[in-house]
């Protein structure tokens, strides 16, 4: 059995305790002891890494990950993408992932059926790197929804399959467990940039949801739901969709919701794609002018007036950003934690607990991921710095200067930089 020993190293546990110079000892894929620096840990035959006072902290934890998405400027040229070329650019991306430090991602919804199954896979199996997944289904929507991109005269596809009514969503959720998806998306609200299907609107009937959640209960499936819309996120609730992505116009009634699911459910705003939109996305024809237009500000606005109210609540809110289009992509998904510093008032701490240890939490590993504990396991990163006094380190791929996933090393730590490698 391997052993790695982690020595000089600002502890960040991630348990909500102040960090503390320590050294964590690794043994196979679970961390074995953690105890202040100077104490006497038995690590014979372990290799020693010097973090020469890095931070090690769990592995980062992405809510809202889309693996599958190729950072295209538009919805429809993913349905471009022949499914062969589509995995071989996921994988890079599942690299891409792990190269910045997230060991575990939740799927938020696949581009195309099977994409995230036969990621999940290939990583579980050891065929490629990539972070621990939890594999979903394309985006269930109606016609004219979020995800319909189809016209009239020619095919057109995206990250949706169309379903209308509930005997067809019921049909397609049961060919998605067929295929061992993790999660069933669906789309019950719309968003700001489908002109006939805005962020306020609720697209899909309360028979249509309840049919898909049937489904995903009978089978013992997670549903997530696209849900910025106040009616959209009650009806969710109501029929036990657990992951409620957006929840950006949420009425007092819907705030009450979240706060009686509280201890079920997880919200994940996605603040990043929204932000990006509106502020960075001029290259690609979206001007401030054009997102203002859209209502992109009112609607960031609001939703960050609601989740600092659903903090106060006491309602899990995990990072998570839509990272995977051509203004907000795959690769600088830690900017969420940023945002939620920015935008929303967490402290840093709670900022970066929201993507380790409820992380953890959304990836139904609570009591083994997300944090450093005798016993969890060894996803760890070593930073050098300190990502409480500057959270932007972690958006640095070379401010992560070790990897660590399942007790292996994605990156080693280099001796000529932060970190020093011996044998005990």
């Amino acid at each position: 059995m391997t052993k790695v020993l982690f020595k000089d190293v600002n502890v960040l546990d991630c348990t909500g305790a102040a960090p503390f110079a320590g050294q964590v000892l690794v043994e196979g894929n679970r961390i074995k002891a953690v105890a202040p620096q100077g104490s006497t840990i038995p690590a014979e035959g372990a290799q020693v890494v010097d973090g020469g006072g890095a931070t090690l902290m769990p592995g980062m934890i992405e809510s809202h990950s889309h693996m599958t998405f190729l950072d295209t400027a538009d919805l429809e040229s993913l349905g471009f993408v022949p499914p062969e070329e589509h995995i071989l650019r996921t994988v890079k991306n599942a690299e891409k992932f792990l190269d910045q430090g997230f060991t575990a991602c939740n799927s938020a919804a696949a581009a195309k059926a099977r994409l995230d199954v036969v990621l999940r896979n290939a990583i579980d199996a050891g065929d490629f790197p990539g972070p621990r997944t939890l594999a979903a289904s394309p985006e269930l929507a109606t016609t004219g929804g979020l995800g319909d991109v189809r016209l009239m005269h020619m095919n057109r596809e995206t990250f949706a399959i169309i379903c209308d009514g509930a005997d067809e969503f019921r049909k397609t959720a049961r060919e998605m467990v067929r295929e061992s998806v993790d999660t069933l998306k669906i789309n019950p609200s719309g968003d700001e940039f489908i002109p006939h299907a805005r962020a306020h609107h609720t697209v899909m009937t309360e028979a249509e949801i309840a049919a898909v959640c049937d489904v995903g209960h009978a089978h013992g499936k997670r549903i997530a739901a696209h849900a910025r819309s106040a009616e959209s996120v009650k009806l969710a609730l109501k029929h036990g969709v657990k992951v409620i992505y957006h929840a950006t116009l949420v009425d007092d009634e819907a705030c009450a919701a979240l706060e009686a699911a509280k201890d079920w459910c997880f919200v994940s705003p996605t603040l990043g794609i929204t932000y990006t939109t509106l502020n960075e996305a001029a290259d690609w024809g979206i001007t401030v002018e054009v997102g203002e237009s859209m209502g992109l500000r009112r609607e960031l606005d609001i939703a960050c007036k609601n989740m600092k109210e659903l903090k106060k609540r006491g309602v899990r809110i995990l990072p998570g950003g839509d990272y995977g289009f051509a203004w907000n992509p795959n690769g600088s998904n830690a900017r969420d934690i940023e945002h939620f510093v920015n935008l929303l008032d967490f402290s840093p701490m709670d900022a970066i607990m929201s993507a380790t240890k409820l992380g953890g939490e959304i990836m139904m590993m609570e009591n083994e991921l997300g944090q450093i504990k005798a016993g969890f396991l060894a996803d760890l990163i070593l930073v050098d710095g300190n990502p409480l006094a500057n959270v932007k380190l972690l958006q640095d791929a070379d401010k992560i200067i070790a990897v660590m996933k399942d007790g292996a090393f994605h990156k080693e730590p280099q001796s000529a930089d932060s970190a020093q490698q011996q044998t005990a």
